[in-house]
């Protein structure tokens, strides 16, 4: 089992595990927002996933290394959405069931993509509710957690991007990842730093949600009493221990941007780059527009759009 530090052969496993199964995203590039941002920017295009997210690497990597009599009793999870339908596609996948909590806010086009994947799903409450949800039907029916970030082989399984990123731009100055719970950054970052150590990785937060923000100052996971942003794939309310000693590993800085940025950002994808992210897809790429995390002049910056799962009524308000 990896140990907390995920290092490259567990990543390099994972992306075994992974092979064939899921698509081998593109690399593509925007020369208008790259020149105003400066830079040479590269768009690392998870938007275009299966279930349209970054999320299903970690899942099924995570389910590999599950016991049969663990696979038996069923699967839960908490998501705001991008988790929960990676989970319930790759347990539908593999003949398992899945149960997924959902906050009473949860979007409904990724609450009705859990349900046609073919998962129990549940929805209600806070995000705090949820979470309490979850462990109760854990423990009452003895399902098998599949934590959306918290874990090892997850970890391990986000970090399969960082690995394609490397052999699509192995000479890349810079990498902005958005930050949720934080399970993708410590993957792509633990790949990029322990190959390039020369390489800057900078987190992307919204400034309604700054859990990881909150957890550095406190050298502590700190719970976020509430969440505000229109990224809700960016809304977990507290890190975890291991995501949380990833970031302060290998991550060079953590930065925060606007709804208002992510809104203008996700405008301009689409405007320019002819690509359709979801709010929290376009972090990296507000970050970068805004000058935070202070690329180079002429770097080579890469931009992960971990998802494309965008509610159409949301989609109409912001643009």
């Amino acid at each position: 089992m990896p140990t907390t530090a995920t290092s490259l052969d567990d990543i390099r496993a994972a992306r075994e595990v992974i092979r064939g199964r899921l698509h081998r995203t593109p690399m593509l590039t925007s020369r208008i927002l790259g020149e105003r941002a400066g830079v040479q920017l590269f768009l690392k295009a998870e938007n275009l996933q299966k279930t349209g997210a970054f999320k299903v690497r970690g899942v099924l990597n995570k389910l590999h290394h599950l016991s049969d009599e663990e696979k038996r009793r069923g699967l839960i999870t908490i998501s705001a959405g991008n988790h929960g339908q990676a989970l319930a596609y790759a347990a539908g996948v593999e003949g398992l069931r899945a149960t997924i909590v959902m906050p009473g806010n949860a979007r409904a086009t990724k609450v009705a993509a859990c349900k046609t994947y073919g998962a129990e799903v549940i929805v209600g409450g806070t995000v705090h509710e949820a979470f309490e949800t979850v462990e109760e039907l854990r423990r009452t029916r003895a399902l098998t957690l599949v934590h959306p970030y918290n874990d090892p082989f997850v970890i391990a399984g986000q970090g399969t991007v960082g690995l394609e990123i490397l052999e699509d731009v192995p000479d890349v100055d810079v990498v902005y990842v958005g930050i949720g719970g934080g399970g993708l950054i410590s993957g792509v970052a633990a790949a990029i730093k322990l190959s390039r150590p020369g390489a800057r990785v900078i987190g992307v937060e919204p400034d309604g949600a700054p859990t990881l923000t909150a957890a550095l100052r406190a050298h502590a996971p700190v719970r976020l009493e509430s969440v505000h942003t229109i990224a809700d794939g960016l809304s977990a309310p507290v890190a975890g221990e291991l995501t949380l000693a990833a970031v302060e590993r290998f991550v060079d800085e953590v930065v925060l941007v606007s709804d208002a940025e992510i809104a203008e950002a996700m405008t301009l994808l689409l405007q320019y780059a002819k690509l359709l992210v979801e709010p929290a897809g376009a972090a990296g790429v507000a970050a970068l527009l805004a000058g935070r995390g202070a690329p180079s002049r002429g770097g080579r910056a890469v931009a992960l759009l971990s998802g494309g799962n965008v509610d159409l009524s949301l989609l109409k308000d912001l643009l």
